[in-house]
Protein backbone atom coordinates (compact mmCIF):
# COMPACT_ATOMS: atom_id res chain seq x y z
CA UNK A 1 0.00 0.00 0.00
CA UNK A 2 1.21 3.55 -1.17
CA UNK A 3 2.97 5.02 1.74
CA UNK A 4 1.48 8.60 1.43
CA UNK A 5 3.83 10.73 3.55
CA UNK A 6 6.69 8.99 2.05
CA UNK A 7 5.32 9.72 -1.84
CA UNK A 8 4.77 13.51 -1.14
CA UNK A 9 8.22 13.81 0.55
CA UNK A 10 9.99 11.98 -2.29
CA UNK A 11 7.85 13.99 -4.81
CA UNK A 12 8.60 17.43 -3.27
CA UNK A 13 12.46 16.18 -2.95
CA UNK A 14 13.35 14.49 -6.25
CA UNK A 15 10.95 16.59 -8.40
CA UNK A 16 9.96 19.92 -6.78
CA UNK A 17 13.32 20.74 -5.29
CA UNK A 18 15.49 19.16 -7.98
CA UNK A 19 13.50 21.74 -10.69
CA UNK A 20 15.27 24.77 -8.51
CA UNK A 21 11.70 25.20 -6.47
CA UNK A 22 13.23 26.84 -2.70
CA UNK A 23 11.08 28.71 -2.13
CA UNK A 24 9.88 27.38 1.92
CA UNK A 25 6.80 28.43 1.37
CA UNK A 26 5.69 26.82 -1.66
CA UNK A 27 7.66 23.59 -0.49
CA UNK A 28 5.38 23.52 2.86
CA UNK A 29 1.98 24.34 1.07
CA UNK A 30 2.58 21.68 -1.90
CA UNK A 31 3.55 19.00 1.16
CA UNK A 32 -0.10 20.22 3.12
CA UNK A 33 -2.08 19.89 0.66
CA UNK A 34 -3.14 15.99 -0.33
CA UNK A 35 -2.61 15.82 -3.77
CA UNK A 36 -4.01 11.89 -4.35
CA UNK A 37 -7.44 13.52 -2.83
CA UNK A 38 -7.44 16.06 -6.17
CA UNK A 39 -6.90 13.02 -8.30
CA UNK A 40 -9.29 10.76 -10.17
CA UNK A 41 -9.31 7.26 -8.16
CA UNK A 42 -8.65 5.49 -11.10
CA UNK A 43 -5.38 7.28 -11.30
CA UNK A 44 -4.48 8.22 -7.13
CA UNK A 45 -1.87 5.97 -6.75
CA UNK A 46 0.03 8.21 -9.27
CA UNK A 47 -0.72 11.31 -8.03
CA UNK A 48 2.90 11.82 -7.13
CA UNK A 49 4.40 10.75 -10.34
CA UNK A 50 6.43 13.07 -12.51
CA UNK A 51 3.52 13.24 -15.10
CA UNK A 52 0.40 15.13 -16.13
CA UNK A 53 -2.47 12.77 -14.90
CA UNK A 54 -5.41 12.98 -16.97
CA UNK A 55 -8.87 14.75 -15.96
CA UNK A 56 -10.86 13.77 -18.92
CA UNK A 57 -11.69 16.52 -21.86
CA UNK A 58 -8.23 15.94 -22.76
CA UNK A 59 -7.24 18.39 -19.66
CA UNK A 60 -4.68 17.34 -17.03
CA UNK A 61 -3.32 18.41 -13.69
CA UNK A 62 0.09 19.49 -14.20
CA UNK A 63 3.23 17.71 -13.46
CA UNK A 64 3.81 18.36 -9.60
CA UNK A 65 7.39 20.45 -10.90
CA UNK A 66 5.86 22.71 -13.25
CA UNK A 67 3.30 23.55 -10.38
CA UNK A 68 5.82 24.33 -7.99
CA UNK A 69 7.93 26.91 -10.32
CA UNK A 70 4.41 28.73 -10.83
CA UNK A 71 3.58 29.47 -7.42
CA UNK A 72 7.27 30.18 -7.25
CA UNK A 73 7.42 32.79 -10.13
CA UNK A 74 4.28 34.00 -8.49
CA UNK A 75 5.64 35.32 -4.99
CA UNK A 76 2.12 35.06 -3.71
CA UNK A 77 1.19 36.63 -0.22
CA UNK A 78 -0.97 36.55 2.21
CA UNK A 79 -3.19 39.69 1.39
CA UNK A 80 -3.38 38.76 -2.37
CA UNK A 81 -6.09 37.72 -4.48
CA UNK A 82 -5.38 35.96 -7.27
CA UNK A 83 -7.05 34.25 -10.23
CA UNK A 84 -6.69 30.84 -11.60
CA UNK A 85 -7.56 30.21 -15.05
CA UNK A 86 -8.06 26.75 -15.59
CA UNK A 87 -8.93 24.49 -12.15
CA UNK A 88 -9.02 20.81 -13.50
CA UNK A 89 -9.12 19.35 -10.54
CA UNK A 90 -8.63 21.87 -8.18
CA UNK A 91 -5.38 20.93 -6.70
CA UNK A 92 -3.85 24.09 -7.93
CA UNK A 93 -6.15 26.15 -6.52
CA UNK A 94 -6.05 25.29 -3.26
CA UNK A 95 -2.16 25.57 -3.08
CA UNK A 96 -3.10 29.14 -4.32
CA UNK A 97 -5.30 29.45 -1.47
CA UNK A 98 -3.00 27.94 0.57
CA UNK A 99 -0.97 31.26 0.12
CA UNK A 100 -3.23 33.97 -0.96
CA UNK A 101 -6.15 35.60 0.87
CA UNK A 102 -8.43 34.95 -2.11
CA UNK A 103 -8.70 32.60 -5.21
CA UNK A 104 -11.12 32.93 -7.93
CA UNK A 105 -11.20 29.63 -10.58
CA UNK A 106 -12.18 29.86 -14.05
CA UNK A 107 -13.28 26.29 -15.60
CA UNK A 108 -15.15 26.01 -19.08
CA UNK A 109 -16.23 22.20 -18.42
CA UNK A 110 -19.16 22.20 -16.15
CA UNK A 111 -18.15 18.53 -14.84
CA UNK A 112 -14.49 19.45 -13.92
CA UNK A 113 -15.90 22.54 -12.21
CA UNK A 114 -18.29 20.45 -9.95
CA UNK A 115 -15.57 17.83 -8.97
CA UNK A 116 -12.75 20.51 -7.85
CA UNK A 117 -15.54 21.76 -5.98
CA UNK A 118 -16.03 18.86 -3.93
CA UNK A 119 -12.31 17.99 -3.45
CA UNK A 120 -11.91 21.47 -2.07
CA UNK A 121 -14.42 20.77 0.13
CA UNK A 122 -13.27 17.86 1.47
CA UNK A 123 -9.72 18.99 2.02
CA UNK A 124 -10.85 21.94 4.18
CA UNK A 125 -10.30 24.69 1.42
CA UNK A 126 -12.42 27.66 1.98
CA UNK A 127 -11.01 30.32 0.35
CA UNK A 128 -11.16 29.45 -3.31
CA UNK A 129 -14.17 29.88 -5.52
CA UNK A 130 -14.81 28.18 -8.62
CA UNK A 131 -16.83 29.33 -11.65
CA UNK A 132 -18.29 27.85 -14.69
CA UNK A 133 -16.77 30.09 -17.22
CA UNK A 134 -14.62 30.85 -20.53
CA UNK A 135 -11.28 32.58 -19.78
CA UNK A 136 -11.30 34.16 -22.74
CA UNK A 137 -14.30 36.71 -22.07
CA UNK A 138 -12.61 37.85 -18.84
CA UNK A 139 -12.85 41.73 -18.99
CA UNK A 140 -11.28 42.78 -15.38
CA UNK A 141 -9.50 45.46 -14.57
CA UNK A 142 -6.84 46.50 -12.13
CA UNK A 143 -8.51 43.78 -10.00
CA UNK A 144 -5.80 40.53 -8.89
CA UNK A 145 -2.72 41.02 -7.68
CA UNK A 146 -1.79 37.23 -8.49
CA UNK A 147 -3.04 35.59 -12.03
CA UNK A 148 -1.88 31.98 -12.88
CA UNK A 149 -2.87 30.46 -16.32
CA UNK A 150 -2.76 26.86 -16.51
CA UNK A 151 -3.11 26.45 -20.46
CA UNK A 152 -0.49 28.31 -23.28
CA UNK A 153 -1.24 31.13 -25.06
CA UNK A 154 -0.54 30.46 -28.55
CA UNK A 155 -0.68 34.29 -28.96
CA UNK A 156 -0.06 36.78 -25.99
CA UNK A 157 -3.55 38.36 -25.15
CA UNK A 158 -3.34 41.09 -23.33
CA UNK A 159 -6.68 40.89 -21.05
CA UNK A 160 -5.14 38.97 -18.62
CA UNK A 161 -2.28 41.54 -18.15
CA UNK A 162 -4.69 44.32 -17.80
CA UNK A 163 -6.95 42.30 -14.67
CA UNK A 164 -3.54 42.61 -12.55
CA UNK A 165 -3.55 45.60 -10.02
CA UNK A 166 -0.40 47.38 -10.13
CA UNK A 167 2.61 45.33 -8.58
CA UNK A 168 0.40 42.00 -9.22
CA UNK A 169 2.16 39.08 -11.35
CA UNK A 170 0.89 37.03 -14.04
CA UNK A 171 2.46 33.51 -15.16
CA UNK A 172 1.46 32.72 -18.86
CA UNK A 173 3.27 30.31 -21.28
CA UNK A 174 2.82 31.81 -24.69
CA UNK A 175 3.65 30.45 -28.36
CA UNK A 176 3.50 26.33 -29.69
CA UNK A 177 5.15 22.96 -29.67
CA UNK A 178 7.91 21.78 -29.35
CA UNK A 179 9.33 25.05 -27.35
CA UNK A 180 7.23 27.40 -25.30
CA UNK A 181 8.21 30.86 -23.14
CA UNK A 182 6.78 30.47 -19.28
CA UNK A 183 7.24 34.27 -18.30
CA UNK A 184 6.25 36.46 -15.34
CA UNK A 185 4.65 39.73 -16.60
CA UNK A 186 4.22 42.28 -13.74
CA UNK A 187 1.84 45.52 -13.40
CA UNK A 188 4.69 48.26 -12.65
CA UNK A 189 2.06 50.80 -13.77
CA UNK A 190 -0.98 52.30 -14.41
CA UNK A 191 -0.20 51.14 -18.42
CA UNK A 192 3.59 49.86 -17.57
CA UNK A 193 4.22 46.35 -17.77
CA UNK A 194 7.56 44.04 -17.31
CA UNK A 195 8.19 40.54 -19.03
CA UNK A 196 10.72 38.07 -17.43
CA UNK A 197 11.05 35.14 -19.39
CA UNK A 198 11.25 32.22 -16.70
CA UNK A 199 11.83 28.95 -18.53
CA UNK A 200 10.95 26.67 -21.29
CA UNK A 201 8.26 24.57 -21.26
CA UNK A 202 4.87 23.01 -22.61
CA UNK A 203 1.44 23.58 -21.96
CA UNK A 204 -1.66 22.53 -23.85
CA UNK A 205 -3.46 26.38 -24.94
CA UNK A 206 -6.43 27.22 -23.39
CA UNK A 207 -9.79 26.59 -24.77
CA UNK A 208 -10.63 29.40 -27.30
CA UNK A 209 -7.53 31.00 -27.39
CA UNK A 210 -6.52 32.74 -30.79
CA UNK A 211 -4.08 31.11 -32.73
CA UNK A 212 -1.71 32.29 -34.97
CA UNK A 213 -3.33 33.17 -38.63
CA UNK A 214 -1.93 30.17 -40.89
CA UNK A 215 -0.29 30.68 -44.14
CA UNK A 216 -2.39 29.48 -47.06
CA UNK A 217 -0.49 28.74 -50.06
Amino acid sequence: MLDLAIARRQMIEQQVRAWEVLDLGVLSIMERVPREEFAPPSYRELAFADLCVPLGHGQTMLAPKVEGRILQALEIRPEDRALEVGTGSGYFAACLGGLAKSVRSLEIFPDLADAARANLARTGVHNVTVEVSDAMTLASEGEYDVIALTGSLPVYDGRFERALAVGGRLFVVTGQGPVMEAQRVTRTGPAEWLRESLFETVLDPLIHAPEPPRFVF
